[in-house]
Order: C-alpha cells, then structure tokens, then sequence
C-alpha cells in the first residue's frame, strides 16, 4: 500500500482515537462534579444539623444552670433567713441573761452587805466572850494556846512512843524468826572448829647457849639474820626460847622456818643464814600456794588467778584476834553460799566473794589503802567477776552495797567473826570496851548507874523512875543503841536493856 495512503489511514485514527478519548473524559468530569456537588450539599446539611444540635444543647445546660443557681440562690436566702432569726433569739437570751445578772449582782451585794453586818456582830460577841473567858480562866488566848498545844505535843508523843515501841516489837519478831529460820539452816550445813588456831612466832632451842651462837661475834650473825628477813629477833632472858617479831606474816614465817634450819643444823654464820632464808622462803612459797589452792578446793571455787590463789594463801599466816584469816575466808565462803541458797540469790557469785573478801589483809602490811579496796583491786587486776569485785569492795561498806549477794557477804562475814569461840581481845581491849560502853551509857540524862555484862554483849541501865517514864525508856535503849552503833567497834551485837523500877512504900502507925 502506498506509504502517504498509510499515513492518511494513521492520522484518520489518531483523531477519532483522540476524539473519542475527549468525549470520555469530559463526561466522566461531568459526572465527578455532579457527584461532588452532591456530597458537598449533604456535608453542608450535615453541618447545619449539628451545629442546630449543638445550639439546643447548650442552651438547655444553661437552662439547667441557671435552674440549679436559683435554687442556691433560694437555699442560701432561706439560710439566711435561718441564721437571722438565730441571732435575733440569741441577743434576746443575752438581755434576759444580762438583766438576770443585774438582778443576783444586786442579790450578791445585798447578801454581802448582810454578812459583813453579821460578820461585824460576830466579831464583837467573840470578843465580848473570849474576854470574859479569859476573865473567868485567868489565862489570856495565847497562853490557852499554848497550853492546849503543849497537852497535844505530849499526847502524840505518847502515842507515836506507843506504836513504834509497838511496830518494833511486831518487826523484831517477825525479824528473829524468818533469821533464826535461816541461820539455823545455814549453821546445819556446816561444822566448824568452835576454838581459834593460834600460832606464835617463838623458835624453842635446846639451849641458852645458842643464843650466843645467833647473836655472832659482835652481833653480826643477827645483823646478818634481820636484813635477810625484814624481822627483828628478840632474844631476853627467857629460856630456851627465841621470838621472831614482823609486821609482816609471810616474812615472820619465813624467819622462824630459818631460824629453826639454822638451830636445828648448828652452822650460824652469815653465808648460811643467806642459803638458809632463801631455802626458807622458797619452803613457804609453796605452803602459801598450796594453802591457796587447798582453800579453793574446801571452798569449792575454780577459775581464779593464780596470783589471786597465791595472795590468798598468804593469809594462812595472818591471824585477826585470834583467828586465822584464810580459815575465815573459806568459813564466809561457807557461809554465804548457804545464805545465798536459802535467799534464791547466786550462789557462785557469793561463794567466791566470801572467800576473796579479805584478800587485801595479805597486802595491807606492804600497800597503803583499806584491806577491802586493795582486795578488789588485785581481783579486778587478774580477771575476777565485777559481782565478786564488788561483794569484796563493799564487804565493809565503803562503797554501798547494790547486790544481794555483796549484803549476804556482808552478814556471812559478820557470822564467821562473831560466832562463838572465832575471836579473842586482849584483856586491855576487853576493859577498855566495858569502860567505853558504860561511859556511853550514863553519859544520857536520867541513868542512875550502867553494867556491862556477859562479856560487854550486854549492857544493862538503872534510871530514875521520876525522870525516865516507860517510853522514855524504849526511846532511851534505841538511842543507846544507835550511839554505841556509831562510836565503838566490836564483834558480834551488844544488848541494851533500860531497868525502870517504880517503888511505893508508907508506915504504919
């Protein structure tokens, strides 16, 4: 075919192609418009609608509202209401209170003015009585008063001499008992030598002529034998005797186990007397920790030091009038132990401060210081419980006791030392309490005479019957009492006992 024709035929087509693509397409345009005015028309009413939706909603919330305001606004004018006639009745009760008021004020100061004019009259009818009583009595008011006072002081003197006389007589037996109970059942549990041991510090020799011997020439073997051993030896005209003196126990023995080496061997001189002390001392060492452990084992106390054990066999050879020390030890050891038993106290804690209560005595001689407190500072020095500690400072209350088992070391203590046969004075000591406690006696007004009897634990006073009545005499044995207390140091408890005796006699004719 012929190439323009064929171009002629393609043009044809390219224009009824494109013809009919516009014609399409304008009449799918239409069709968009049409549609899209439609949904624009629909839109709008919708709109319309919901905003006259809107519209009626919120005028009916201001409807509501202002409904719901006017019925505050109501309730609050009626509150008002309310409140006002309150007030109103209020301020009448207050002017019928304030005229009421004015009325018992009015009453009040009538009364008042009634009472002072009677109080007036009183005062003269009290007056014009008071002086013709006086008159009458031939006393004036305050001497009446005074009287009247001075009967009433004596009254209540009797009465309160009366009932503590009466209260102690009730505590004292009830005291004796519950004690006699309990000592008793303390002393059952132990028996103990009723005599003291004894010692003496005295070497025997077969002969005075060793007393040469000792002395040395020009006295240089006792030179030697007093700076070895710290003691002096006294050698007089007593036969066959030689006596060892020294403060200090543990050396005193040690002089005296020499001395006897030495005697006993028949070498005196100086280089022997050095090997012979310090043979000696090594001897009493170990009968001094020997003595310390065996008190231990009798006391039944463990645990301790043994530089404690050490220093407590030291008072094996200290003696107090009398009486051993370490066996007075292991007695209050004894002794409280039970005590603490029968109380429901602890009985280890004062098991072992009744045996370490005199430690210090071992240490005294060479430390200045009270026995109690040397003693607690060496078992507090070596690890001793601070209860034992205390029981063994306290013991003699130099620091107030605050346990029971320091009180109950305290009474075992006084028991070992004032029990029968423990304690021995000197005759000089044993008269000069007797004249003490007489002295004491008859130094209070009334006493007609004073005896210290059954060996100054008791002292008996005669007084004048016209001076001392009955409760003077229970005032009088007390205060006796708590004066010897305070002035005198003694064993054991004195007894006073106050003799009144009222005698009336007449003749006959």
């Amino acid at each position: 075919m012929d190439p323009v024709v064929l171009l002629l035929v393609g043009g044809i087509s390219l224009l009824l192609g494109g013809g009919a693509v516009f014609l399409f397409t304008r009449t799918g345009a239409n069709n968009m418009l049409r549609q899209a005015r439609e949904e624009g028309r629909l839109a709008l009413e919708e709109a319309e609608n919901h905003a006259r939706k809107l519209e009626l909603d919120a005028e009916q919330r201001v409807l509501a509202r202002r409904e719901q305001l006017d019925a505050e606004i109501r309730e609050r004018r009626s509150e008002v209401t309310r409140i006002e006639r309150r007030l109103e009745q209020r301020e009448e009760a207050l002017e019928r209170r304030a005229t009421s008021l004015e009325k018992g004020e009015q009453a009040v100061r009538d009364r008042t003015t009634a009472l002072e004019d009677s109080e007036r009259e009183l005062d003269h009818t009290l007056q014009r009585a008071r002086t013709e009583i006086e008159r009458v009595a031939g006393l004036t008011a305050d001497e009446a008063r005074q009287e009247l006072l001075q009967r009433l002081d004596e009254e209540l003197r009797e009465e309160s001499a009366r009932r503590v006389r009466s209260m102690e007589q009730a505590a004292r037996a009830e005291a004796d008992t519950r004690a006699r109970k309990v000592l008793a059942t303390v002393m059952q549990r132990i028996t103990s030598d009723v005599t003291a041991e004894t010692t003496v510090s005295v070497v025997p020799i077969p002969s005075d002529e060793v007393k040469g011997r000792i002395i040395g020439r020009e006295g240089r073997n006792i030179r030697a034998f007093e700076a070895a051993t710290g003691c002096d030896l006294i050698i007089d005209d007593t036969p066959e005797v030689v006596t060892v003196s020294g403060f200090d126990p543990v050396r005193r023995e040690i002089a005296r186990v020499a001395l006897a080496r030495l005697i006993q061997d028949g070498r005196i001189q100086p280089t022997r007397i050095e090997e012979a002390v310090e043979k000696a001392r090594r001897e009493v060492d170990q009968m001094v920790e020997q003595a310390g452990r065996q008190a231990m084992v009798d006391a039944e106390v463990t645990g301790l030091h043994p530089e404690v054990v050490k220093t407590l066999g030291k008072l094996r050879f200290r003696f107090s009038y009398g009486q051993n020390q370490l066996r007075h030890c292991i007695e209050t050891s004894w002794l409280a132990a039970a005590l603490a038993h029968e109380m429901g106290a602890n009985v280890e804690i004062a098991r072992m401060g009744g045996l370490l209560h005199d430690l210090g005595k071992a240490v005294d001689r060479e430390m200045e210081g009270t026995h109690a407190r040397l003693g607690a500072d060496i078992a507090r020095r070596f690890g001793v419980p601070r209860e034992v500690v205390h029981c063994v400072e306290a013991h003699h209350e130099e620091v107030t006791p605050e346990t029971v088992e320091s009180l109950i070391v305290i009474v075992a203590d006084a028991i070992s030392g004032s029990r029968p046969g423990a304690r021995r004075e000197s005759t000089h000591e044993y008269v000069k309490r007797l004249e003490a406690l007489e002295a004491i006696a008859t130094s209070f007004d009334g006493v007609e005479q004073a005896f210290a009897v059954q060996a100054g634990r008791e002292i008996r006073i005669i007084v004048r019957p016209e001076k001392v009545d009955d409760l003077g005499a229970s005032r009088m044995a007390r205060d006796i009492s708590r004066r010897i207390e305070e002035t005198l140091q003694y064993p054991g408890e004195i007894k006073v006992t106050v003799v009144r005796e009222t005698r009336a006699s007449a003749v006959a004719h």
